[in-house]
C-alpha cells in the first residue's frame, strides 16, 4: 500500500515529464508504423525465397567497410533491443521495438524466424494488403 502512495506521488511530482514520455511513445508508434509501412511496400516479392543479396551489394568495397557496416548494424540491432527491453517496462513499444532491433542483427537462423513469423495468417494477409494497396505483388515465401 505504501509502494502505490509513493507512485501516486512520484506522478504528481513529475506530471509534465510523464507527459512528455507518454507523447513521445505516441510519436515513436507512429513512427514505426510507417517505417514498417515504407518497409513492405518497398520489399521485393521474393524477398524470402531468394538468398541474401547483401554480398553482391558489397562488391567492389573495401572489406574493412563491410565489416565496419556490419559492426555498426549489429551494434544499433543490441542498442535498440535494450531500448525495447527498457520500453517493456516504461512507456513504449517494447515489443515492436525489439523485433525491429532483431531483423538488424546478423545471427544463425535468422530468416528462417523471420519466415516463420510471416506465415503466420494474420501476419501475411496483413503485409499482402498493404502491398496491395501499393499495387504490388503479394509476398512469395517459400514452400518449406
Amino acid at each position: 500500500m505504501e509502494n502505490i502512495i509513493v507512485l501516486g506521488e512520484l506522478i504528481t511530482k513529475h506530471s509534465a515529464l510523464i507527459t512528455q514520455l507518454a507523447l513521445i511513445s505516441v510519436l515513436i508508434s507512429f513512427l514505426y508504423a510507417i517505417g514498417v509501412v515504407i518497409a513492405v511496400v518497398r520489399m521485393r516479392p521474393d524477398h524470402f525465397v531468394q538468398k541474401a543479396t547483401s554480398v553482391k551489394n558489397w562488391q567492389g568495397q573495401h572489406p574493412l567497410l563491410h565489416a565496419l557496416f556490419k559492426v555498426l548494424k549489429n551494434f544499433a540491432g543490441l542498442s535498440i533491443i535494450v531500448l525495447g527491453l527498457a520500453m517493456l517496462l516504461l512507456p513504449g513499444q517494447g515489443f515492436l521495438t525489439i523485433l525491429i532491433g532483431l531483423t538488424l542483427l546478423d545471427f544463425p537462423g535468422k530468416q528462417r524466424l523471420e519466415i516463420w513469423f510471416v506465415r503466420r495468417s494474420s501476419i501475411l494477409n496483413a503485409i499482402n494488403r498493404i502491398r496491395k494497396k501499393a499495387r504490388r505483388a503479394p509476398l512469395i515465401l517459400p514452400n518449406s
